[in-house]
């Protein structure tokens, strides 16, 4: 199967999943706990945070937030829709291949959002990789896993069926080749100078 087109992602996309109350997937009100939460996490560790990327950033949710919890840093927003470059002035790009424009200087914060599942499996794993190379410190991923679907924590009623539906495995092992899972889709790369106590790292015995 294919990855999204770009085509896909027009205005009738956002109007369904984003504009219309009575079909909206978008909750301010999440993204804002969601926001406070990996934020202040990264506080209590201590991730300098001075420069965040936003890779897929939608209408931009994320930028308010990051903000508020961080006022001195940079935020970047990226983003592979053409309507909502044109409407929001973001960056065009793929997470799949985006590149930073000094690639000597990766982001502190990478937000990652709702974006993997439209990929298909190599490029899903190739996104991940490019992620982890824009980040110096710190990754946030939400993608919803086929175990999901199968769990039924899903709710099939505002969700996009046409997401490919991987394995959280998937995004794990290919994560953890530079990065250490905190928990929360919270993520701290290898080259963090970031001292971590043993039940801080997820899933570590």
């Amino acid at each position: 199967m294919q990855s999204a087109s770009a085509t896909r992602f027009d205005e009738a996309y956002y109007q369904r999943f984003y504009f219309d109350k009575k079909t909206s997937v978008v909750d301010p009100a999440h993204t804002e706990r969601l926001g406070a939460f990996v934020c202040s996490y990264l506080q209590y560790l201590r991730v300098p945070v001075l420069r965040v990327l936003d890779v897929g950033c939608g209408i931009g949710l994320w930028r308010d937030v990051v903000a508020r919890h961080f006022p001195t840093a940079q935020f970047h927003g990226v983003e592979f829709s053409s309507y909502l470059c044109e409407r929001f002035g973001w960056e065009r790009g793929s997470v799949v291949d985006y590149r930073a424009h000094d690639p000597a200087e990766p982001f502190d914060l990478v937000i990652c959002q709702g974006v993997l599942p439209y990929l298909n499996e190599a490029d899903a794993k190739k996104a991940l990789r490019n992620l982890a190379r824009l980040s110096r410190g710190a990754l946030y991923i939400e993608a919803v896993a086929r175990e999901d679907w199968e769990d039924d924590v899903v709710d099939e009623q505002v969700t996009d069926p046409r997401m490919h539906k991987h394995p959280a495995s998937l995004y794990r092992r290919t994560l953890a080749e530079g990065f250490t899972e905190l928990g929360g889709g919270v993520w701290l790369s290898e080259h963090a100078e970031v001292p971590l106590f043993a039940l801080e790292k997820a899933g570590r015995r």
